[in-house]
């Protein structure tokens, strides 16, 4: 949920339209004020729960307008918004700041007919379908013969994801979940012995990939905006780990000449399929291939 508020005699910068961004006190994640909800998964984040946040503004939107127009007497239609408050055309004198429109809301004193106390909505979303975002990843990778060992030397990633919304925060769940595959398809294995007892318990035994194995990941996109919402978007949250696997491995089977190889591919794992190789020759010291994984 979100509220607009503004502590009296503060200015804040705004962006070229709306209202100003230190105006938005965003509150989520407090089940004291957050309506009931099962989640998020299947990245249906943004899809769904930005949708029901998209059409609730456009509600408040509007019924703002509306309370406006009354305190100045004019059609809502002849009004424009401007500086974080709205007036009429023509007379940029005459205006209210949101902040006014939201204090008459409540107040309750003099509103338009019909129109109930408060200035906040509910909107719930059921999608009519999924989102289905696509990608293209492609993994270069470098394998000693002699020690079995997979180097990336390089990771590009290309995802639609629809309209993007926060580049930042886009780029971060590519990297993210890139990582999070590379550790699976290289390193992450959990091993029992004969008695079923867990041999990798701690970060010890249980290897997982640090800054010096992920490489940079060069990411870029293509913005097909989805038809499903309002918005345009899709989720993006598990582009990464889907193509990042396959990339990988593709990359390591293709270096090797071999169809398949099970994960993760460790040294060890890597230099007993090169010993079993037997006849077919393989070219010693470090093999550079590519691969490729959509998704």
């Amino acid at each position: 949920m979100a509220r607009v508020t503004r502590p009296r005699g503060r200015r804040s910068s705004r962006p070229s339209s709306g209202s100003p961004f230190d105006d938005v006190e965003v509150i989520h994640g407090d089940t004291a004020f957050a309506p009931y909800g099962l989640g998020t998964y299947g990245s249906r984040s943004l899809a769904v729960g930005g949708t029901a946040l998209f059409k609730s503004i456009e509600k408040v939107k509007a019924k703002a307008r509306t309370i406006a127009a009354h305190m100045l007497e004019a059609s809502p239609d002849d009004l424009e918004w401007n500086d974080g408050g709205y007036h009429v055309k023509g007379s940029p004198d005459r205006a209210h700041t949101i902040q006014d429109v939201i204090g008459a809301a409540w107040a309750a004193a003099d509103l338009p007919e019909g129109v109930e106390p408060g200035l906040e909505e509910t909107t719930f979303f059921d999608p009519p379908n999924f989102t289905f975002p696509f990608g293209c990843h492609i993994c270069v990778t470098e394998v000693d013969t002699e020690t079995g060992k997979v180097e990336i030397k390089r990771y590009l990633a290309v995802d639609d994801c629809g309209r993007v919304i926060n580049p930042m925060i886009v780029d971060g769940q590519v990297h993210g979940g890139v990582a999070q595959s590379i550790a699976q398809a290289l390193f992450e294995e959990t091993v029992y012995d004969e008695n079923g007892q867990c041999l990798t318990t701690t970060l010890v035994d249980y290897m997982i990939p640090t800054a010096m194995e992920i490489p940079p990941i060069e990411t870029s996109r293509t913005e097909t905006l989805s038809p499903t919402n309002p918005l345009g978007v899709k989720g993006i949250g598990e582009a990464g780990t889907i193509a990042a696997t396959a990339a990988v491995v593709n990359s390591v089977c293709d270096a090797l000449d071999l169809d398949h190889l099970d994960m993760p591919l460790q040294p060890e794992r890597v230099w007993r399929v090169l010993q079993g190789m037997g006849q077919k020759p393989v070219e010693q010291g470090p093999m550079e291939t590519k691969g490729g994984g959509a998704s």
